[in-house]
């Protein structure tokens, strides 16, 4: 679906993306993962053409890109992280418009727009404006329109972000459904669990580098300890000097809460259970902590 060899782009002195080489098999969900500014954007501006490397190689779905990225646009879909639907038209008219750049014929157009306004589960808002819409609803549009050109490859930035449980849940849905098809899939979130609930496969980048990449598990598997512990209340720190240090192969600290990491969690278990003052969660590892763990908890400013 994507090969990627020795990719490289910067902007003045300062280089986004840093010989970034990848494969990822066809048919299956991507995810890329990492901070703001670890290059995400510029690397999915790659993909569709819309940003030459200054160095490397990539291909997708064949298509040798920038050169031949034309053709490879035709086969393609984009869910961009900003809605940018025209206001101008009603739902349908969105669809519409949008398939007469692929040169989609007036006799397979209507039936093609009556299976998306069913995907989006917007029937009853097909004259509705857009602004009419709400956030989800514009949202499921964006995603019904990526897929006009019934496209082998649809790339999704961050769609979920804003979005309430239950909006966030159906569009979990809807790629679900996209992924049983074949259809590939690449994502870009911050939200962990999304990528674990989607993505057969995941890369986390920072600094425009690859820092590592497998299933989501896998990753687990191999930077996480089986088990976390999240402590906090009075008398954290005279009790992490007596027991909680002791008592986890690693811990971190961040603000007042402290995050022990274990293959066993009962003795820490065991350690709380005399210290009413403390508060804590116990919970399996989960690729928010390999995420934290390999490109650090500071918050940045990019």
């Amino acid at each position: 679906m994507i090969e990627a060899k020795d990719l490289s782009k910067s902007y003045g002195d300062q280089r986004v993306v840093d010989a970034l080489s990848l494969s990822v098999p066809a048919g299956i969900c991507w995810g890329l993962l990492g901070p703001n500014g670890a290059g995400k954007t510029t690397f999915l501006r790659m993909l569709t053409g819309n940003t030459s490397p200054d160095v490397g190689s990539l291909r997708v779905l064949g298509h040798e890109v920038p050169r031949e990225a034309l053709k490879l646009r035709r086969h393609i879909g984009v869910v961009p992280q900003q809605d940018n639907l025209d206001v101008d038209f009603s739902v349908v008219e969105n669809l519409r418009s949008y398939a007469s750049y692929f040169g989609i014929s007036r006799a397979e157009l209507q039936p093609r727009v009556s299976r998306l306004l069913k995907f989006a589960a917007l029937e009853s808002r097909a004259d509705s404006s857009i602004t009419a819409l709400s956030g989800g609803m514009q949202r499921r549009l964006s995603l019904a329109r990526a897929l006009v050109n019934e496209p082998k490859l649809l790339i999704l930035d961050e769609p979920t972000t804003g979005l309430d449980p239950q909006a966030r849940q159906l569009i979990w849905q809807q790629l679900r459904a996209l992924r049983t098809r074949g259809m590939g899939l690449v994502l870009t979130t911050h939200y962990m669990e999304e990528a674990t609930r989607l993505c057969d496969q995941v890369t986390i980048m920072d600094h425009g580098r690859i820092l590592d990449n497998g299933s989501p598990q896998q990753l687990i598997a191999r930077h996480i300890e089986a088990q976390v512990v999240e402590v906090y209340g009075k008398g954290l720190d005279s009790w992490h000097g007596a027991n909680g240090e002791a008592l986890a192969e690693r811990f971190e600290q961040a603000g007042d809460t402290c995050f022990y990491y274990a293959e066993d969690e009962c003795p820490l278990l065991e350690a709380l259970s005399g210290h009413p003052e403390l508060s804590y969660l116990h919970r399996p590892a989960n690729l928010e902590d390999v995420f934290l763990r390999l490109t650090g908890r500071e918050l940045r400013d990019a």
